[in-house]
């Protein structure tokens, strides 16, 4: 009998692990890794565009856009029949991608195993597709078109996140708060100006993306090294079908023109100026986060925080700024990339080394990924922001006697005294009171010695009037309004961009 037990306890053991490898070849999420940017950060269209499937199709979709254009200049071995299969199959299907895996395999070339599978599923164009071409033709081009969407799509969450703040920058445009100058108290500015100040980083990140896209050119049909000689050769040593080639190559896929000078590939640089306007907007996204933490700090203003949400596992009291510290994670990451960038432009000897492939097909991607998962969570952030007015009143007027101290000293100026003797008085009277602030763990009580004080009397009626806030935030108002407000800049700008605003939600995180 133990025996038979022991047996049966061994088949079960042969049908689970049969079971697990069976999961492991489905491509089973919890048995294989899984970047966190698609699985928990970013959105479902970003993570498509990035795909596999949307990679390949758009090889094909390259391959008949140059078929079809050979096809319109001349070059008759390509046919109707050819030109309408492929279009039958531009979508590449779980199919395709195991006939490519195995013709990769065996051939170690991911194109031409591509190339392949579309000639298997469209026989009669399987002699023309690629004509022509290198490899570059359908991974560069691909790159940049991918490039330009994961641009457009980040330009329209960008503009949501600045109208997000602008509307809070205008909301609290005159709520006095403590400025800081080297992270300690400086002269007071309000609430909403410290936003137009985030705003403003937001808006020029706006402004360099919008220019990197607008600037981006496709690569077209170059060749092997950029010269066209093989294109030169289809057309019969006709130029100008080479330059019409590429026109109608850049009119399909919607480029103002290409590149006037190819390698084997577009050049290296183009990504390295798209990594440091995207990278740009890393620095300013931990800026703003390292901002608001400060503040959750010291508990005037916090991100949002759900109900029943849990702060901390030990600590139950806790409302952690976990959104604010997630995108500064982020960010530093980023931030990194344009330095991956440099290191592959400058690596690329003479015409184009492959030391350039493996290294970008992920930091193009992650660039993208990355900085659309930033801007998820400022949109969630800044949707949601809680100002407490009463806590920041309080730690105004904990600061206020010393926030007036210069204009205590125009008015004793006005009165006759030296602004010297003044300042020097203000000076020991300030130390005296911040010494039982710090040492005594007093209320500050700088007013009350000045009152205390002979030499200040010409000015003892006039102190009282003198502790309100508002008389110390200069044009901060003026400055909200002007930049936010009604037919400013930011207004102008976010225009194009108005109609996805209003048809979007505010981003829901996964927490």
């Amino acid at each position: 009998m133990a025996g038979n037990a022991d047996q049966q306890k061994i088949l079960e053991l042969q049908q689970e692990l049969q079971k697990l490898q069976k999961l492991q070849a489905q491509g089973n999420p919890f048995d294989t890794y899984q970047t966190s940017l698609t699985t928990r950060y970013c959105s479902v269209e970003m993570s498509t565009l990035f795909s596999q499937r949307s990679r390949h199709s758009t090889w094909r979709k390259l391959w008949l856009g140059l078929a079809e254009s050979e096809k319109a200049l001349g070059l008759e071995a390509i046919t109707e029949q050819a030109l309408d299969e492929m279009r039958a199959h531009l979508v590449v299907t779980d199919s395709d991608f195991e006939v490519a895996r195995i013709e990769e395999k065996k051939r170690r070339h991911d194109v031409m195993a591509h190339v392949h599978a579309f000639g298997v599923v469209a026989p009669a164009a399987a002699g023309i597709i690629h004509v022509g071409s290198t490899s570059c033709f359908v991974t560069d081009n691909a790159e940049l078109i991918l490039m330009r969407d994961a641009l457009d799509l980040l330009l329209k969450r960008l503009a949501k996140v600045i109208r997000n703040l602008s509307a809070f920058a205008m909301e609290w445009k005159g709520e006095p708060t403590l400025a800081y100058t080297h992270l300690q108290p400086a002269q007071l500015i309000t609430v909403g100006k410290r936003a137009a100040q985030w705003v403003q980083d937001l808006m020029i990140d706006l402004e360099n993306i919008e220019q990197v896209r607008n600037g981006l050119k496709f690569r077209g049909a170059q060749g092997t090294t950029g010269t066209q000689a093989s294109f030169l050769e289809i057309f019969q040593g006709d130029s100008s079908k080479c330059d019409k080639l590429n026109e109608l190559l850049c009119e399909k896929f919607g480029f103002p023109g290409c590149y006037d000078v190819s390698t084997q590939t577009y050049t290296r640089k183009v990504d390295l100026v798209v990594a440091n306007a995207v990278a740009g907007l890393g620095a300013t996204a931990q800026k703003i986060c390292g901002d608001i933490r400060h503040l959750a700090a010291w508990k005037e203003i916090e991100e949002p925080f759900e109900a029943s949400q849990i702060g901390s596992s030990a600590m139950a009291y806790k409302r952690n700024p976990m959104r604010s510290e997630r995108v500064y994670s982020l960010a530093r990451e980023l931030m990194s990339k344009p330095a991956s960038f440099a290191n592959t432009l400058s690596d690329q000897w003479a015409e184009r080394t492959l030391d350039d492939s493996a290294i970008r097909r992920i930091d193009i991607p992650e660039t993208f990924l990355l900085a659309e998962a930033i801007l998820l969570g400022l949109d969630n952030i800044s949707n949601g922001l809680v100002v407490y007015p009463k806590r920041i009143q309080a730690r105004v007027l904990e600061e206020l006697p010393f926030m007036i101290t210069e204009s205590i000293i125009m008015k004793m100026v006005a009165h006759g005294a030296s602004r010297q003797d003044t300042h020097e008085e203000i000076r020991v009277l300030s130390h005296q009171a911040g010494s039982v602030v710090k040492n005594e763990g007093k209320p500050n009580d700088l007013v009350s010695r000045i009152q205390r004080t002979e030499f200040f009397k010409p000015i003892w009626s006039q102190l009282d009037g003198m502790l309100r806030p508002e008389l110390y935030i200069g044009r901060s108002v003026e400055i909200v309004e002007k930049y936010c407000g009604a037919g400013s800049p930011v207004e102008k700008k976010l225009a194009p961009y108005m109609k996805y605003i209003a048809e979007t939600a505010t981003a829901e995180l996964n927490v």
